[in-house]
């Protein structure tokens, strides 16, 4: 029997970064059904919002990633409770639609989010942008994009040719000016004041909008320098984006202690955080 080849120390094995790929993209395709025609959502006990597609993206990622028999932890799907999850080395966190506020509204920045913790890091994620049609993903073999408009008929079966078709992050070539990340949705005054602050040492600062783990995308492809989270953010918001951020050079740091952020803690909600490109 032929081994598989590893593609980085934290046993990440090519056939599971194929099977996120894939379930990534599958999800991707059905939240688009759902996008290109009126829908309807409610409201969660948190008053965040859920459509069909968010339920659609569940279902399809919980059964493509069934077969790895890693645990599931996704914000749609039934969550064990710590005392279960402290036992986990390694388990799936996920969002099957990352934000569904930006889906309402209909201007293309959300994602899919597959990450694989172990541990309490992230080791591998994966986000798929699918208006864009843009497919990130990071190991520590790397981050890299996949425009899926340019792949008729892609396949996700050989890892050497989805790498081939693909760019390494970052890929964007570095800029005079300093670009600060910030949410569509979620501006508020302490964000506001660490931007203003910027200003005094970044008289050239500009402000770059996007929703979702598009942010920490944007990051890793060197299309800005840094984005400071000053509002409540969930595990699976940030894990995926988190991996191809770190991946592709860049840090994921809690304000309070400097510390990265971890996952699989007892409580889901992570702290606040600031996300750099680090200095060459």
């Amino acid at each position: 029997m032929k081994k598989r080849r590893k593609t980085d120390n934290m046993n990440i094995d090519e056939k599971l970064i194929i099977t996120a790929l894939k379930t990534a993209f599958l999800a991707g395709k059905a939240i688009m059904e759902v996008y290109s025609e009126p829908f309807d959502f409610e409201l969660k006990a948190d008053k965040s919002p859920l459509t069909i597609a968010d339920k659609k993206a569940h279902k399809i990622i919980a059964e493509g990633l069934s077969e790895t028999g890693i645990p599931l932890l996704s914000e749609e799907g039934e969550q064990a409770g710590y005392e279960i999850r402290k036992h986990w080395n390694q388990f799936w966190l996920v969002d099957p639609l990352d934000g569904t506020k930006e889906f309402i509204k209909k201007n293309g920045d959300f994602t899919v989010n597959i990450a694989l913790i172990s541990g309490k890091q992230p080791v591998f994620g994966v986000v798929y942008a699918p208006v864009q049609e843009l497919i990130y993903w990071g190991s520590e073999s790397g981050s890299f994009r996949l425009n899926t408009e340019l792949s008729d008929n892609l396949e996700f079966e050989n890892y050497q040719m989805i790498i081939n078709l693909s760019e390494k992050l970052p890929c964007i070539p570095e800029n005079d000016g300093f670009r600060v990340l910030g949410s569509r949705s979620h501006m508020n005054v302490e964000t506001e004041s660490f931007i203003d602050n910027l200003k005094n040492t970044h008289p050239d600062l500009s402000f770059i909008s996007r929703g979702s783990s598009l942010k920490f995308c944007t990051l890793a492809e060197g299309g800005a320098d840094i984005y400071p989270r000053y509002s409540p953010t969930m595990e699976w918001d940030t894990a995926a984006g988190h991996a191809v951020a770190l991946f592709a050079g860049c840090s994921v740091d809690q304000i309070e202690s400097g510390l990265s952020v971890e996952y699989n803690k007892p409580s889901l909600l992570n702290p606040f955080f600031i996300a750099r490109r680090k200095k060459k």
